[in-house]
């Protein structure tokens, strides 16, 4: 399975529809607090945020399904004036996926992209509902 996979940076704009079904699944497994906080993004201020060059989506595809995705949002540091960090604001991969070494090249793409672009810092958040601490661990 894990020989079909690609990992790639795409635009909002062309995954958006893709993206919905497994941003649901996302949201219908993780979220705790459904009644208080609706699945209803703000699709606006993420395009807006991407044109800025302030959003990145990364994908891993099965030849041409989605599969999964990791989201970051850029944003200056209220510490050092110039610096813009990076913080992951969704990590997404189909169950049938999770076994195996998809997340972790999913991870490592993104970062290696970021790092390209000359980001020097990216902040990723777990839950204790629903970790990805082994994830992290294991890429140190």
């Amino acid at each position: 399975m894990a020989d079909k996979i690609t990992y790639q940076q795409e635009f909002l704009a062309s995954v958006r529809d893709e993206v919905w079904p497994l941003l649901q699944q996302d949201w219908e497994e993780i979220e705790h607090n459904k009644d208080m906080l609706p699945l209803d993004p703000n699709w606006d201020l993420y395009e807006l945020l991407e044109s800025q060059g302030n959003f990145y989506i990364f994908t891993a595809r099965d030849g041409s399904k989605l599969v999964g995705y990791f989201t970051v949002i850029v944003f200056p540091s209220m510490h050092s004036r110039h610096a813009r960090l990076a913080a992951n604001d969704v990590i997404y991969l189909d169950k049938e996926y999770r076994k195996g070494l998809v997340g972790m090249r999913l991870f490592k793409f993104a970062e290696k992209c970021l790092k390209q672009d000359g980001h020097k810092v990216l902040y990723v958040t777990t839950t204790e509902r629903h970790p990805i601490d082994p994830l992290l661990e294991r890429l140190g």
